[in-house]
């Protein structure tokens, strides 16, 4: 299969493309510098120049393709509304361009999404009344291709994707300690985040391209919740900080735009994802990971 790939240069999609190639696929990838384009070609990978805000681009890399799958993301958190709104129109344009083809388009969301407090599941629809909701409507626009005979396919991912090369929350709460002086976390700390380690979640996508039927919501988690408090106590131990308690209304002052997401409650299950795909996560932990390869 020819597949299009957005952020493929990036930390999730360097790892698909990898997938993809080791599972005898080909890949076309969106490139939009002549670094990205170099990056590519050293990956073995065709490159399509264009980018996110370039719709005819991502559309004829969707008609050169068998399938899409699209992970390409601004990742500006101060202007979120804006960048998820980039993200909606995005995924319409890769979906009009597969309409009436049945060929897969594969994209993320986020497990962050889902309602706070209690084990979500695939069948949970994520509450449209909280400030990070602004996401929602990309997973409704590439849901409703299902619909218009596109193969659409939408993998909540877990807030932490680690492995060697993270450039996410992780990494920044680690940031923050160091600038601070303190690990930190939200409250008492006990709030949970689901995890999956990178490598485990590029063999989602690429099952998920091979044969998720249309509509099909996936969760991309290994661990269903991690404690944030141990996450803040793996850093602590780390640098050789404190581990301190911040309350909700000091969270912005300390963690910036993070503060948004970090007192979520966000057990998650993929119980469902692993029995339809037969998908079985086995790289590490992320305490584990953090501890062998966040620190050097």
């Amino acid at each position: 299969m020819r597949v299009f790939v957005t952020g493929a240069t990036g930390f999730i999609g360097t790892a698909i493309v990898q997938e993809l190639r080791s599972a005898g696929h080909q890949v076309l990838g969106l490139a939009r510098s002549d670094a990205a384009a170099q990056t590519l070609t050293r990956l073995g990978v065709e490159a399509h120049r264009g980018d996110l805000e370039d719709l005819q681009s991502l559309a004829a890399g969707a008609r050169a393709a068998d399938g899409v799958i699209h992970t390409a993301f601004i990742h500006d958190f101060d202007a979120y509304a804006q960048a998820a709104e980039t993200d909606r129109q995005a995924i319409a344009a890769l979906a009009s361009a597969l309409e009436g083809t049945h060929k897969p388009l594969v994209a993320p969301s986020g497990t962050l999404l889902l309602p706070s407090g209690r084990l979500a599941t695939e069948r949970d629809e994520p509450p449209r009344d909280r400030a990070i909701a602004a996401r929602v409507a990309s997973e409704q626009t590439l849901l409703a291709a299902a619909q218009q005979d596109v193969r659409a396919c939408l993998i909540r991912l877990a807030p932490s994707v680690h492995g060697v090369g993270d450039k996410g929350f992780i990494p920044m709460l680690i940031e923050v300690a160091r600038r601070s002086g303190v690990s930190a976390h939200v409250g008492d700390g006990s709030n949970r985040w689901p995890a999956v380690h990178r490598l485990d979640a590029a063999r989602l996508f690429r099952l998920a391209l091979e044969k998720a039927p249309p509509g099909t919501i996936l969760h991309g988690v290994a661990e269903e919740g991690v404690p944030l408090r141990s996450i803040a106590e793996t850093i602590a131990q780390a640098l050789r900080v404190p581990v301190r308690a911040i309350p909700l209304e000091g969270a912005r002052a300390h963690f910036g735009w993070m503060s948004l997401f970090l007192a979520n409650d966000n057990p998650t299950s993929s119980a469902h994802t692993r029995a339809l795909l037969d998908w079985h996560p086995r790289g590490p932990d992320l305490l584990s990971d953090m501890r062998q390869s966040y620190f050097a």
